[in-house]
């Protein structure tokens, strides 16, 4: 049994030293071999401190020597390290949610707006994360911030208004095109709100009521033109036939009744009134 453990050691070790990189140098060499050697002269105990495990959204990348381990990040499940050489950091591979707080903007047209939104991103690259930046999360987060005052910055109010997915997919590009040396992928970008002023938010609704009440005198006169055009084609009609404006009267006439007046004025032709003032 011990001397299975040996060959597996063994093995680990051929693997381990395979990974490292080659420009330690002669007395990094020398460390390491001094550190494999502790490793076998405390087994089996040293089986706790050399074998690793990382869970499945995540990766560890391995530094031995303060290198970087060849291979990339190693996982998930099990990984060998040499005692007092290697150290490693864990990842995590999982998409991030960050909310980006309200920003204020000055838009193109010199409107102050407060705008939020919400991003979404994830590590790509373990070993650029780790390597390239100090803290990609923090990173990614203040970029965020900036690009979306950036990106708002050119746009005036309406199309901030009316182009959000627009906006958003134009973030996701510059975001993504910005942490690519990160390591990290943003997925997706959406505009929550956009927040006016009092001031302006009663400016824009009273133009809103004066442009509707303008449409609406405009739909009235064409409904007045309409109504004069029906009524001169129907005095041309009872200019043809005087005896329609008899029956037209008598029509009128029924339908006074109909709805129970207790008076009803009935027209006088003019012809009449002057025969009568010829008398007098």
């Amino acid at each position: 049994m011990y001397l299975m453990h040996n060959l597996g050691y063994e093995g680990c070790v051929y693997t381990a030293l395979e990974s490292s990189d080659t420009d330690n140098g002669l007395c990094g060499w020398i460390i390491v071999g001094l550190s494999i050697l502790l490793m076998l002269a405390t087994l089996p105990l040293s089986i706790w401190m050399c074998i690793k495990i990382v869970k499945e959204y995540e990766r560890a990348i391995i530094f031995r020597l303060g290198r970087i381990v060849r291979g990339g990040a190693k996982g998930p499940g099990l990984f060998f390290i040499l005692p007092c050489t290697d150290s490693f950091i864990n990842v995590d591979m999982r998409t991030i949610t960050f909310d980006i707080p309200p920003q204020e903007v000055l838009t193109k047209d010199s409107v102050t707006v407060s705008v939020d939104g919400v991003v979404y991103y994830r590590v790509q690259n373990a070993t650029l994360a780790v390597a390239n930046i100090t803290n990609a999360d923090a990173a990614t987060r203040l970029l965020a911030q900036t690009t979306l005052r950036n990106v708002l910055g050119t746009k005036n109010l309406a199309e901030i208004l009316s182009d959000r997915n627009e906006i958003a997919h134009s973030m996701q590009s510059t975001l993504d095109d910005a942490t690519d040396d990160w390591g990290i992928k943003v997925e997706r970008v959406e505009i929550k709100d956009v927040k006016l002023p009092q001031q302006l938010q009663r400016a824009m609704a009273a133009e809103a009521e004066a442009s509707r009440e303008a449409r609406a005198k405009v739909i009235a006169a064409e409904g007045e033109v309409n109504a004069s055009r029906a009524l001169k084609e129907a005095s041309l009609v009872i200019a043809e036939s005087p005896s329609g404006l008899q029956l037209r009267y008598l029509q009128t006439l029924n339908t006074i009744a109909a709805e129970k007046n207790s008076t009803i004025i009935f027209p006088l032709p003019m012809d009449m009134m002057q025969a009568f003032m010829k008398r007098d």
